[in-house]
């Protein structure tokens, strides 16, 4: 009885152990995967905010990817378009101005302290006009994807065949902070250009290569 016992304890011992390595192994990647990914940057830039709910479209801002080989962070006067006269959260702002017509008075300019950082990095005074007694300096962003040297990849090319930005990066829109979405091995992109040679793109049909030296030259 007692043998049968420590037999029972011991398997369900075993079977908690597989379990729980089981588990453990979403947590292990290979060297250069850096699925997950997703570093602090600079100024706190919310695409759940602007994709996601103001639902801007990424080649807004990432005009780039049509055009290069490389999607690159939009320059700081792209951010202007928009924060040149939104200067905090909707909210924050919605809130002086009725605080202001409470006290009849002219509304304060309201500004994040997140808008601050893009504004001190334009070296802007309080008006938003450039001050002559700064320095602008760039905002060094933190790269979240980031494929081997020896690895070609051209966005131009995905594009403009029709392969949408999420295929890839994922559902940014949902993102309040960019991570790494897929894994971006080699047999990931590959099994992606198996699947549009069979399904096509946006109702296209398409010829992905598959061949090594597309992608290794």
């Amino acid at each position: 009885m007692n043998s049968r016992i420590v037999t029972i304890v011991l398997l369900i011992g075993l079977a908690v152990t597989g379990a729980m390595l089981v588990a453990r192994m979403s947590e292990f990647h290979l060297p250069g995967n850096q699925q997950g990914y997703s570093p602090v940057q600079p100024i706190a830039y919310s695409h759940l905010l602007h994709a996601g709910e103001m639902q801007i479209p990424c080649l807004y801002c990432h005009y780039g990817a049509q055009f290069s080989r490389h999607a690159s962070v939009p320059p700081a006067n792209v951010c202007m378009n928009c924060h040149r006269e939104v200067t905090a959260s909707l909210g924050a702002m919605h809130a002086e101005d009725a605080l202001a017509e409470k006290e009849k008075r002219k509304p304060r300019q309201v500004v994040s302290p997140e808008l601050k950082k893009l504004y001190d990095a334009l070296a802007l005074d309080a008006n938003l006009k450039p001050d002559p007694n700064k320095t602008p300096y760039p905002i060094v962003w933190n790269r979240v994807h980031t494929l081997p040297s020896f690895v070609y990849f051209d966005h131009r090319a995905h594009v403009n065949a029709g392969v949408e930005c999420q295929k890839c990066h994922g559902p940014v829109e949902t993102m309040e902070r960019v991570r790494q979405y897929s894994d971006l091995s080699m047999g990931w992109c590959v099994n992606c250009h198996r699947d549009a040679n069979k399904t096509g793109i946006a109702g296209k049909q398409v010829r992905a290569s598959i061949d090594c030296s597309t992608c290794h030259y």
